[in-house]
């Protein structure tokens, strides 16, 4: 565990917008139809299991089994203090630990969650990070993988599972019409919130924007269920682009250092909130709720200088002020380690939620600890970002 953490007694309600669980191999295969039994396969080599989609071993996930993971928080140190000794990934993540029944199954986890002080929390899933961008050249194919997956998710973990762990499906949006359905199948199951991946949507034509007009329908939908878009860190395809300066190779790989990769991790998460505003949907759809989770605040300054250029330049782009768009209506999760002041003065404190990406290694070993970054804050306030705001927009 981290050495900074330490479990604190908060007088008010926790709501985590960012809790993870892991998916055993079945995850994605239990429900698989039989002609695509093939297309996720877990394989030995060299006496380790991997993961390969459609035949090519991923290593964006180094032990997909997740028998055995980092421990939770074991990079909090690094993200606070840096790596001034250079060490390793491998190194900084520490000696790992045997995974246990709660990273796995509600019911554990939800007695875990009460030893950690969490009330309730956004369940957002692990591994299916990479099936959308390994499959981006067969968008049927990312349909049925993901129904699949939010098939085990609705068995083993239910989307609400009472009321306290909200469980996140994927919603995968190549085919409209096929989003659509996905996006009914989980709400009648419970569903409160959803998994969109910050990426351009891949196509049977390529890849486009999921705000430009043709999506509509689907956000239409978020709308009228009341959802809340959760568009979680993830796998985005930046690596495909990033690789090339270093003529690396382009999987998005958890051990290796790559400098550019870094200088431009949040590259992605800039992207797809400019497109929420340059190709439209947050106008068209001002109910809709989206939420950025995992990637911290740091990349909202740089964006929205560049956004107040281009609405300088070319204001005609626009259905209306995008800067303000962006402050009034995206949610953002920051990290521990970044200060959250400057965020709060620029999008104000009812646009700011808490997430302890527990109990992965970059998270915090103990959520609550969180909290010791906003005690200088009034309770009212610290209750808001500790909770209440999601519980605004998460609702049963």
């Amino acid at each position: 565990m981290g050495q900074l953490s330490h479990r604190v007694d908060i007088p008010f309600p926790l709501f985590d917008a960012d809790n993870h669980l892991y998916e055993p191999p079945e995850a994605l295969t239990k429900y698989l139809p039989e002609e695509y039994k093939d297309v996720v396969q877990y394989v030995e080599i060299n006496g380790r299991t991997k993961i390969a989609i459609r035949g090519q071993i991923s290593n964006y996930i180094p032990n997909p089994t997740f028998s055995v993971v980092a421990k939770p928080g074991a990079w909090e140190e690094y993200f606070k203090f840096g790596n001034p000794d250079g060490k390793s990934k491998r190194e900084l993540f520490g000696e790992p630990m045997r995974s246990i029944p709660a990273f796995f199954e509600p019911a554990p986890r939800l007695e875990l969650m009460d030893e950690l002080g969490i009330d309730r929390s956004l369940m957002f899933p692990t591994l299916a990070s990479l099936i959308e961008e390994r499959l981006r050249d067969d968008p049927v194919a990312i349909h049925v993988i993901i129904h699949s997956l939010n098939q085990w998710l609705d068995e083993v973990w239910g989307f609400n599972y009472q009321n306290r762990i909200f469980t996140t499906p994927v919603i995968t949006l190549p085919i409209v019409e096929k989003a659509i359905e996905e996006l009914e199948w989980c709400v009648k199951r419970g569903a409160r919130a959803i998994l969109v991946r910050p990426a351009p949507v891949p196509g049977f034509r390529g890849p486009r924007s999921f705000a430009l007009p043709e999506f509509d329908p689907f956000w239409q939908k978020c709308v009228e269920y009341d959802v809340f878009v959760g568009m979680h860190s993830s796998d985005s395809g930046y690596s495909r682009y990033t690789s090339e300066w270093d003529g690396a190779a382009q999987e998005m790989l958890p051990f290796q250092t790559n400098a550019m990769s870094i200088l431009n991790e949040w590259r992605p998460i800039q992207d797809a909130v400019a497109s929420w505003v340059i190709h439209g949907a947050l106008f068209r759809f001002p109910k809709l709720k989206v939420g950025i989770v995992e990637a911290g605040s740091k990349w909202m300054f740089p964006l929205l200088d560049s956004m107040a250029e281009v609405w300088k330049k070319a204001p005609e782009a626009f259905l209306g002020n995008p800067i303000e768009e962006i402050k009034n209506r995206i949610y953002v999760s920051p990290f521990y380690e970044e200060g959250i002041d400057d965020l709060i003065n620029l999008i104000g404190v009812e646009q700011v939620l808490y997430g302890s990406d527990w109990p992965h290694p970059e998270g915090l070993a103990e959520p609550t600890h969180y909290v010791t970054a906003l005690e200088h804050l009034s309770v009212e306030d610290q209750a808001k970002i500790m909770g209440g705001n999601l519980g605004r927009l998460v609702t049963v």
